[in-house]
């Protein structure tokens, strides 16, 4: 119940703070409509953000004049509608310090690599206010981008239908894979601005460590004595280690909004733990759901899940395994696997010892898996479920130590 009191406690305050930006910005002579958007009060869980829909009750005819900040455009005038995201102060797992940066950097950086897709589905940033210090509120001003999320349509979805998603999605990945950082974005990590507003490198938000020179340096400063001798094992024969790319990390049906009447897909939001990169690392934490996450060996080898890897690197298997209930929905998958072939997207099938990347992350996910180290799901768990689940990663941890040798 405490997070809850504390959402209605401060609900109010994020409206008016909201309403005192929109005033400074636009010199408004009433206040704006403003909607939460997937906001639920007794949700157990905080909010990495909050987020609103923001209404103006007449266009935006003049803008405050004030200096354009790093990877802003102009409102543009006559805008009836925009997107009002509030940084959560107290979202776990968040470093607040370029948290804000991070994100309008990766959107700039997106929005270039996938200039070319059509229609336009990067929302464009109209201003926003760092998070950096203790008592600052973070905020991102943006377009407001239509459609639907995808994740509400998307089980109902018709075969096909949903094979012309994955065409669109593959083609999204590409773009972002295929794109030139810029020579300022010297390492591994997160991205925020300089001086001059060149987008460089700097610390991972949802690691608060970084940046790292190398790919694999980024997993061995969050590991102790296996990263000394294992890592680099794990990682010498990684297709093209030093490449970067824009990285979503949360690349997933609930990020992508859709049309449903034409069936495109009209955005790709949310980009709070975005970096810069190697092309594995999005497949180890999108594609929840669709395509599914790549994993690395688990103990029970006859799950659904290892039978999903070994497709996933060997090729699926034909006829398909059949779908079982809450398992692998085989043709989805596969559906999936064959539109990032068509456009030879980097994916585990065609990136050499991405397998042996996954044992690396599943090692650090078993340390300290999600289940026993956030505070909302242990608040909400007995002990002897939390117990059950820190038995189980044990389990894990250890079978995969010893098939690596430690």
């Amino acid at each position: 119940m405490a997070s809850i009191s504390h959402k209605h406690v401060n609900y109010q305050a994020r409206l008016d703070f909201i309403q005192t930006v929109l005033q400074e910005r636009f010199g408004l002579k009433q206040n704006a409509d403003i909607t939460p958007i997937q906001y639920d009060p007794e949700c157990p869980f905080k909010y990495n953000n909050f987020v609103y829909r923001v209404c103006f009750n007449a266009p935006i005819t003049v803008t405050n004049n004030r200096p354009e900040q790093p990877g802003c455009v102009p409102v543009p005038k006559d805008t009836k509608e925009l997107i009002f995201r509030l940084a959560n102060p107290d979202a776990e797992g968040m470093i607040k310090t370029t948290r804000i940066e991070n994100e309008v950097a990766t959107i700039a950086l997106a929005s270039a690599a996938l200039a070319g897709f059509g229609p336009h589905i990067v929302p464009s940033v109209y201003a926003w206010g760092s998070a950096a210090t203790e008592s600052s509120q973070g905020w991102i001003m943006q377009e407001l981008k239509p459609g639907a999320p995808l994740d509400e349509s998307f089980g109902a979805m018709e075969f096909e239908k949903k094979r012309e998603i994955f065409a669109q999605t593959a083609k999204i990945l590409k773009a972002l894979q295929d794109y030139e950082l810029p020579t300022s974005i010297t390492g591994f990590g997160g991205v925020t601005f300089d001086s001059n507003g060149h987008i460089v490198s700097t610390a991972m938000t949802g690691v608060g460590a970084g940046p790292w020179l190398t790919y694999e340096a980024s997993f061995k400063d969050r590991l102790d004595a296996f990263v000394e001798r294992g890592v680099p094992a794990q990682f010498e024969d990684l297709d093209s280690k030093q490449d970067r790319v824009i990285i979503h990390t949360d690349f997933t049906a609930n990020n992508i909004l859709f049309d449903a009447t034409s069936n495109r897909v009209t955005a790709l939001i949310d980009y709070d733990f975005a970096c810069i990169s190697h092309p594995s690392y999005e497949f180890l934490r999108s594609f929840d759901g669709a395509g599914g996450q790549f994993r690395g060996w688990s103990t029970d080898e006859a799950s659904d899940a290892m039978a999903l890897r070994h497709a996933k690197l060997h090729g699926f298997p034909s006829p398909l395994p059949p779908t079982m209930k809450d398992g692998v929905k085989w043709e989805v998958v596969k559906a999936w696997e064959d539109e990032l072939e068509k456009l030879d997207v980097k994916r585990p099938r065609n990136m050499g010892a991405i397998d042996k990347v996954a044992d690396v992350d599943t090692v650090l996910r078993s340390i300290l898996p999600w289940r026993v180290s956030n505070s909302d799901i242990l608040r909400l768990q007995s002990e002897e479920v939390i117990v059950k689940c820190r038995n189980e990663n044990e389990t894990q941890l250890s079978g995969l130590l010893s098939r690596l040798g430690f």
